[in-house]
């Protein structure tokens, strides 16, 4: 059994995709021959104080020369080039999408944040990607090489198929309410169905973007829809399990996805998906699974919203197609075995 050591930012409890991905990851590589070790580092991340890097940096440091280390992207990318380089470790650097393309940054923060980014990623043996778009991403605009390029999609549960929500079509959405998830969008684009009978549960953390989920509330009284979308914030697994087992279309129309395992999610589950033609969706839902359109574009996600549940017939091949694919996607253990390839890379 070989050693690694995964540096993680924050809560590694936090029931969001990244550290869902990390969790079922360091569960599943002891069966690759590979030992994780949890590093946890400060919560600042990507916006780290001094302190935060100082303390992160000894961390690193304390390790046993020539480690190989896995860094979660969230700090990987904003670890100074000099530091990495001076520690003389085998970085792999875990990269679900590029800390730049967040949704909100400022133009001069997010050219620091791609200028930091690029430099760190230069310092790595290996980078995985966890999705094909996010690797042509870091390909072309991160200079990283094929040769230390590699990809682990997030693996799927096998999970039963829903039965949907009766007479009223339900409508589910599940992510953090963060702006990069856009669910000012969604709302807006409920707001241009009152003459259909549907009901929508938004269920994800409140806590992350307090003032964004404030808008999204205020959003959602402003338009007169308290009664008919529900705004859920997290609930237990059961609970959620339960919450798909209801619902007849999954919808989150995200201004961004490095790979979209809310998606994935959904479709194992076989729930048609309503999204945004943006970063790997297109990659993760298929034609047949979903209707994709523009981001940030509230009339064109209405008019999608309105034509699948207008349309009995065609969210049930939505449904069929969706199901289908689900079955085809990549469990844990294959992420494991793709991540334990680069880890191997990296090492010798």
């Amino acid at each position: 059994m070989r050693d690694v050591w995964f540096a993680i930012p924050g809560d590694l409890a936090t029931p969001t995709g990244g550290y869902v991905y990390a969790r079922r990851l360091m569960a599943a590589l002891p069966a690759t021959g590979w030992r994780p070790h949890p590093l946890p580092l400060p919560a600042g991340f990507p916006h780290p104080s001094p302190d935060d890097l100082r303390r992160t940096c000894q961390a690193l440091e304390s390790l046993p020369p020539s480690s190989p280390v896995l860094v979660d992207g969230l700090a990987f990318g904003v670890l100074p080039r000099d530091r990495l380089d001076g520690m003389g470790h085998r970085w792999i650097a875990l990269v679900h999408h590029p800390l730049a393309l967040e949704t909100g940054l400022e133009p001069a923060a997010a050219a620091r944040l791609r200028a930091s980014e690029r430099g760190a990623l230069g310092a790595a043996c290996a980078v995985i990607a966890t999705s094909e778009h996010t690797a042509g991403t870091l390909a072309e605009d991160y200079g990283v090489a094929a040769e230390r390029l590699h990809v682990a999609v997030p693996g799927t549960d096998r999970a039963k198929r829903t039965k949907g929500g009766g007479t009223v079509p339900c409508l589910l959405s599940v992510a953090t309410v963060t702006r990069r998830k856009a669910h000012d969008v969604l709302v807006q684009a409920l707001s241009r169905l009152p003459d259909l009978s549907w009901r929508c549960r938004i269920v994800g953390s409140l806590k992350r973007e307090p003032a964004t989920a404030a808008e999204v509330a205020a959003l959602i009284r402003a338009s007169g829809l308290d009664g008919r979308v529900t705004l859920e914030g997290e609930i237990a697994a059961h609970d959620l399990e339960a919450a798909y087992r209801m619902a007849d279309l999954f919808v989150l129309p995200s201004r961004h996805e490095g790979y979209g395992m809310a998606f994935a999610e959904a479709m194992a589950r076989g729930l048609p998906v309503i999204a945004c033609a943006i970063g790997a969706v297109p990659q993760t839902v298929p034609p047949n699974a979903g209707l994709l359109v523009a981001s940030d574009d509230a009339e064109a996600l209405a008019a999608a919203l309105r034509r699948a549940i207008a349309d009995e017939g065609l969210r049930r091949r939505l449904a069929d197609a969706a199901w289908a694919h689900g079955r085809t996607l990549p469990t844990w253990a294959e992420t494991a075995r793709d991540v334990a390839a680069a880890l191997t890379a990296a090492s010798t």
